[in-house]
């Protein structure tokens, strides 16, 4: 595997639904704090990256996935549950997850649909799956609410859902897949550069903890920042452009138009030097970026990444789509500070 590929597996092995980050920014500070890389967090939970004192881009990509929450316990011990994010519940279906409790013991479980087995339920087909017709199947000895609550889960305990990567042909396959193909990316890229050369340009990283929930991007960039390029998923699917072998540079979202000089320099630099692209609009879709904007930061934004089919399901991208958006960032370095 592609190192980038190497990286992505790792950080998809870490759970983290939307509130519950710690363990895979250490990580990430971990492997860049190892290469000569300083990172830092901000009082939010935000993880920056980077080695010069006052950065003026940073490039951000969020570390956070879709996930669930416990909601409570159903009378035969079993788990009702909330969505963290935008989760796609008929592709969630079946799906093995860890419900994690506040002291730090781990329990197995699977999404289904109440009442699921065919012989007892004619209409299992036909039920819409919505989370009041869902539950968690715990994977205990229960029988009864008291009984689960002995194990000691409880409402807020948060659930993190298995992301069954596999990679093949150069495809990779993975929940959650946004973002962490992209902070897999960028990962790559400060590794490729260095801690020298960070310390000399003015680049800092930014890996976003609340992104799913729509206000991961709006607080915490160092205060010499006058661009942001945020790295997130480009859209694969019926009316857009977007291809998994390519990188996608988001003209129009559902918040607006991006910066039009970043963006436009964007295509430029993909132009010039071959790097495979796609100009898109993403019609119902929101970013850190869109965040930053909505928070009242004075900065430039422009949005790009590579792009992923079946979003917010069983995504999936290509090595190819990964090493573009690598190679489209760098040269957006590159030129922007004449390396």
């Amino acid at each position: 595997m592609e190192r980038v590929v190497e990286i992505l597996k790792e950080i998809l092995e870490i759970p983290s639904p939307t509130g519950y980050t710690r363990e895979v920014m250490e990580h990430i500070a971990k492997v860049l704090n190892e290469a000569g890389i300083k990172t830092y967090y901000t009082n939010k939970g935000a993880l920056i990256a980077g080695n010069h004192p006052e950065p003026e881009l940073v490039v951000a990509a969020h570390v956070d996935t879709l996930g669930a929450m416990v909601r409570g316990i159903l009378p035969d011990g079993h788990l009702t549950f909330t969505r963290i994010g935008g989760l796609l519940l008929p592709t969630f279906e079946g799906e093995y997850c860890t419900i994690i409790t506040r002291s730090g013991k781990k329990f197995r479980g699977t999404l289904l649909l109440r009442n699921p087995s065919v012989h007892v339920n004619k209409e299992a087909g036909k039920k819409e799956r919505k989370e009041e017709n869902m539950y968690i199947r715990l994977d205990a000895e229960v029988e009864k609410k008291e009984d689960t609550e002995k194990l000691g889960i409880r409402p807020g305990d948060f659930i993190a859902f298995d992301p069954k990567f596999e990679y093949v042909n150069g495809f990779v396959k993975a929940h959650f897949l946004d973002d962490k193909a992209s902070v897999a990316v960028l990962i790559d890229l400060m590794l490729d550069l260095g801690s020298e050369a960070l310390e000399k340009l003015p680049v800092a990283f930014f890996f976003s903890p609340y992104e799913e929930v729509g206000h991961g991007g709006s607080a915490g960039y160092p205060p010499s920042i006058k661009e942001l390029l945020v790295v997130d998923m480009g859209v694969v699917g019926e009316g857009t452009a977007g291809k998994e072998t390519a990188v996608s540079i988001a003209a129009k979202d559902s918040t607006g138009p991006y910066d039009y000089e970043m963006t436009t320099k964007l295509i430029e630099i993909a132009e010039k030097r071959n790097i495979p692209h796609v100009v898109d609009v993403f019609l119902y879709y929101g970013s850190d970026g869109s965040a930053a904007l909505r928070a009242g930061w004075d900065l430039r934004v422009a949005l790009t990444g590579q792009g992923v089919h079946a979003s917010h399901g069983m995504e999936r991208t290509h090595v190819k789509g990964m090493l573009a958006t690598k190679e489209l960032i760098r040269a957006y370095i590159e030129e922007r500070f004449g390396v």
